[in-house]
């Protein structure tokens, strides 16, 4: 169906047909194309996503939307909030159509004070639209997307997306429409609600009793239950890699399962499969014990009796299928009851501790014919090596996203709020007790916690502090506002802290305040809200609390995840542990900070302004780039494949960017020596050589280079018809500027003299006779020293992966970072210009703009450029200071468009992002715009210019955005 056939006004047709709208903003012609919106999550993409944008950026909104559900309005609670502490109001109409909206939403939507509700009764109310007033413009969202999480995010919608001038006839009428609707609806209120509830109830007893009588026609029970537990999709592929391990012959196999994924069941599926004489099961806590002897009856059967537990409260010891503490087991007095070959498989739960004593000693004691471990984070800060343990069988691995993605976990929305402020200065590493329980501090968590909300009809909640005695201290003023808590601590016994848990699931309880002993191993799926009061220490601690809430259950339709953000040093872990990012490249973190597009399902990321900024600081005060770091994350991936590893296995195993470590250490080879471990020794000229090809090559900016390096790899010479014809195959971009430009970075002319020696002062290669060659020192290199060359290739492998986010016929690609340097060579310029650019620079009919977005407030010469973006195609630029017309500079850039100049444009959010900008493409000046003016005393030209693409929008808000001081 075309979008012409859904909208009928001329106007809208109009545009569709020019493919934009024409707006006049601040006296410009700016083009708005509208925009199909869907979801489609292959490529992250939703139509959450832009509907956020535009409420950031709104002076107010209205909102017209058939059906609300907790969850979908759950993805906007913290934009609400934020808009108002900015003074910004919207308006929401919804209705009662098919009775689907539950009388716990319309208390939901009471609490969002910015925001009036009214109540239509129009008979086939189905309206879903979405309005954003603007000054100049109006933007829309309006199709088939009602205010749900499954509608914004997962479901197949149609939604177009249109931004019209304010003054237009369309407009006009939309909102004219909205007002006749709105005046004649009912205001929500706690007495309307109260008695909808009452029809709702009525409403929902009737539905019920028609599925009976459905399933009675069909003679099959609605509440029919299968008594066979079968695996599910993951579990059954899971079951196959492990059955192919011990196909070949191994007797050892590692299962890395996120929580909450089913690792106890699959265990049992396998152990069924396997049917050992006897088995054991090894864990830290009884409790998990007890949970999985339950699995295991569950799934395998048989007499109760074939099932024992031995551990301080329960010493049994013949049972076929013994579930055992480690405390228990590993006492030499009981270990010695069990022959070796006592168990033929043998399980061990939360595996990630079996660096411990106590079970090396059980692990050498046994001889199973097979051993399994099950962990949901491998990775570990201790540096036992938990591979090596398995023999590097790794079986089967499922993490968070994936989990989420085959919707094997609950859907979550987590919210990053803002901790307390005590004396004007917000909670931070140093707090003591007295600043941690305060009434104010008491005040503001459950104010948070009350706004935020949980899926289901009563809260049953877990709150992780930072150390016992607040956890204590808080649980008793909390219990004296009304709550029903109770603090558990690991001097709590096994006992107690079962008979507290089964407090909190039968409803008797609201919360549960704990440090860690709740981190993992403890399965409560009815909790439908997780509390973080503490700083996030290690991203594997962060995803064990969250994942406490992710088990499904039967009255959550999600968990809600409330971290509370105080001024915390470590606070850049918390979107490194929520997007699994390794790289511990700034930029990646700071762009999953603000784009929280890639998590899965209908789980949402949210962060309150406030609280996101103070993880900006964060990130920036990070030094992530530090030798303890990096050290962790090698020996990680080292324990995992059970080698030194090569720099490509780190993009291999979504570990550190390699950039990162050629970037702080200049090769490889260096960092390995600086952490102390062994290598072949290289010459000078070599160590040169490895710097030069992880400086300008393994970042893959440019394919030629790489193409050209590959080739000369395998082969003595290359000749020029050879290597262009290989471009041509590859689609790359060929002319004899773009050839002669990587000849100068290869014959290191592009350089400045320090750099050049730097890089080993002789070209690397050169082109002769029609051939290019390799400098026969670097040949002769290559040749006889082995280990060099695998370095060499190494780099050149990265490169390869490196290379394919970047156009090959083009010299710049949208949207991807590029520093003064690299910009002076990708537009082929003859040499490295960077100390002469600056700001922007003329050069071989092309003009590189460089903008720094927010700029530092003791800005040099006392002149604060207010470049900004007017909209997502204009930009509004001022040259350098001591400009006027008449200068030659400011002509050329005028009339760029009539004299063949390439204007591109570069800009980066602030100087804490480092020397590279994003490139937002090519623009050109709106001369109608161009006028002198003065600032601090010295003559200044500003001018429109206007983007040939509008910038992608995520990337545009996270640019605009400030941080918040």
């Amino acid at each position: 169906m075309e979008l012409r056939e859904i909208y009928k006004d001329s106007e809208l047709n109009e545009s569709l047909d020019n493919g934009s709208l024409v707006e006049s903003i601040n006296e410009d012609s700016i083009k708005y194309p509208p925009k199909l919106l869907v979801n489609n999550p292959s490529i992250n993409q939703n139509i959450l996503t832009p509907l956020l944008e535009e409420l950031e950026q709104c002076k107010s909104f209205m909102f017209i939307v058939a059906f609300v559900t907790e969850s979908g309005l759950a993805t906007l609670k913290s934009h609400f909030l934020d808009l108002k502490r900015k003074g910004i109001r919207g308006r929401l109409l919804t209705s009662t159509y098919l009775h689907f909206n539950h009388p716990k939403v319309f208390y939901e939507l009471l609490k969002i004070d910015n925001m009036e509700v009214r109540l239509s009764d129009l008979k086939g109310f189905h309206s879903k639209g979405y309005i954003f007033i603007n000054e100049e413009h109006h933007s829309l969202i309006i199709g088939s997307a009602n205010l749900t999480a499954q509608a914004l995010k997962v479901n197949y919608e149609w939604s177009v997306k249109l931004t019209l001038n304010s003054h237009a006839d369309s407009v006009k009428e939309i909102i004219s429409q909205y007002e006749e609707v709105w005046n004649k609806s009912y205001v929500l209120t706690e007495a309307w609600i109260k008695d909808y509830e009452k029809t709702y109830v009525r409403h929902s007893a009737e539905e019920i009793m028609v599925e009976w009588l459905s399933a009675a026609a069909t003679q099959e029970s609605p509440q029919k239950v299968t008594s066979t537990i079968e695996p599910n999709k993951m579990q059954k592929i899971a079951l196959q890699k492990i059955e192919q391990v011990r196909l070949a012959n191994k007797q050892k196999a590692l299962i890395v399962s996120a929580t909450g994924t089913g690792k106890t069941y699959l265990s049992a599926f396998d152990v069924k499969s396997f049917n050992p004489s006897r088995m054991l099961f090894i864990a830290h806590r009884e409790q998990i014990l007890q949970q999985a002897r339950a699995d295991f009856t569950r799934i395998i059967g048989g007499n109760e009796q074939n099932y024992g537990i031995l551990s301080s409260n329960s010493k049994s010891t013949q049972a076929k299928y013994l579930f055992a503490t480690i405390q228990s087991i590993s006492k030499t007095e009981v270990l010695n009851n069990f022959s070796s070959e006592e168990f033929d498989y043998i399980l061990i739960d939360e595996v990630h501790k079996a660096g411990a004593s106590s079970y090396q000693k059980v692990i050498d004691h046994f001889c199973p014919q097979f051993l399994m471990g099950m962990t949901a984070t491998p990775e570990r800060t201790d540096e036992f090596n938990i591979y090596q343990l398995f023999d590097y069988n790794v079986a089967y691995e499922i993490r968070l996203q994936e989990a989420l993605e085959e919707d094997m976990l609950c859907s979550f929305h987590y919210f990053g709020v803002t901790d307390f402020e005590y004396d004007g200065r917000l909670i931070d590493d140093t707090a003591m007790l007295t600043k941690l329980a305060t009434e104010e501090r008491v005040d503001h968590i459950i104010s948070k916690i009350e706004y935020y909300g949980f899926s289901g009809e009563n809260v049953k909640g877990l709150i992780f502090c930072s150390r016992k005695e607040e956890a204590i201290k808080l649980s008793q003023m909390m219990n004296d506002k009304g709550y029903r808590t109770i603090a558990l601590t690991g001097e709590d016994s096994i006992q107690f802290r079962e008979q507290q848990i089964e407090a909190l699931e039968s409803g008797k309880i609201d919360y549960i305040l704990t440090v860690d002993i709740f981190n993992e191993g403890i399965d409560i799926p009815c909790i439908n809200q997780v509390i973080l009061l503490r700083q996030t220490q290690s991203s594997i601690v962060f995803v064990q609390q969250l994942g406490r809430g992710l088990r499904k259950h039967n009255d959550k339709e999600f968990v809600t995840i409330i971290d509370f953000i105080g001024n915390y040093k470590n606070n850049y872990l918390i979107p490194i542990a929520l997007s699994d990012d390794r790289s511990m490249n700034k930029d990646n973190i700071r762009r999953s900070l603000n784009d929280t597009s890639y998590i899965k399902g209908v789980s949402t990321i949210n962060f309150e302004e406030v609280a996101k900024a103070q993880i900006f600081k964060s990130i920036n005060k990070s030094n992530l780039t530090e030798l303890k770091k990096l050290r962790e994350a090698f020996l990680e991936l080292q324990y995992r494949i059970g080698r030194v590893p090569m720099l490509f296995d780190f993009i291999i195993q979504r570990s550190i960017d390699p950039i990162i470590i050629v970037k702080t250490f200049e090769s490889y080879y260096k960092f390995l020596k600086k952490i102390k471990i062994e290598v072949n020794e290289l010459t000078l000229y070599e160590e040169k050589i490895l710097y030069a090809l992880s400086a300008e090559i393994l970042p893959g900016k440019r394919k030629h280079e790489v193409i050209l390096l590959d080739l000369l790899i395998g082969e003595n010479r290359v000749s020029y018809d050879q290597y262009i014809e290989v471009l041509q195959q590859t689609g790359c971009k060929i002319d004899k500027a773009t050839i002669a430009s990587v000849l100068r970075v290869y014959d290191l002319t592009f350089f400045i003299t320090s750099q050049r020696i730097k890089y080993g002062e002789e070209p690397i290669c050169i082109l002769e006779n029609g051939y290019f060659k390799l400098n026969e020192k670097f040949r002769n290199a290559l040749n006889t020293n082995i280990y060099f060359r695998e370095m060499v290739i190494d780099i050149l492998n990265c490169a390869k992966e490196k290379v394919n986010i970047y156009s090959g016929n083009s010299s710049l690609t949208l949207y991807q970072k590029y520093s003064r340097k690299d910009v002076c060579k990708l537009l082929n310029w003859e040499s490295d210009e960077t100390s002469t650019v600056y700001g922007y620079k003329i050069k071989n009919n092309t003009c590189p703009i460089f903008v720094t977005y927010h700029k530092q407030e003791e800005i040099d010469s006392g002149i604060k450029y207010e470049d900004e973006f007017l909209s997502p195609k204009i930009l509004r630029w001022f040259t350098r200071r001591n400009r006027t017309l008449e200068s030659e500079e400011v002509k050329k850039i005028v009339n760029a468009e009539k004299s063949g100049i390439e204007i591109h444009i570069f800009v980066k959010k602030d100087d804490d992002e480092g020397s590279e900008f994003y490139y937002l493409g090519r623009a050109n000046p709106n001369i109608a715009t161009v006028e002198e003016t003065v600032m601090e005393g010295k003559a200044v030209i500003n001018m429109q210019l206007e983007l040939e693409n509008n910038v992608e929008s995520s990337l545009y808000t996270y640019i605009r955005n400030g941080y918040i001081n």
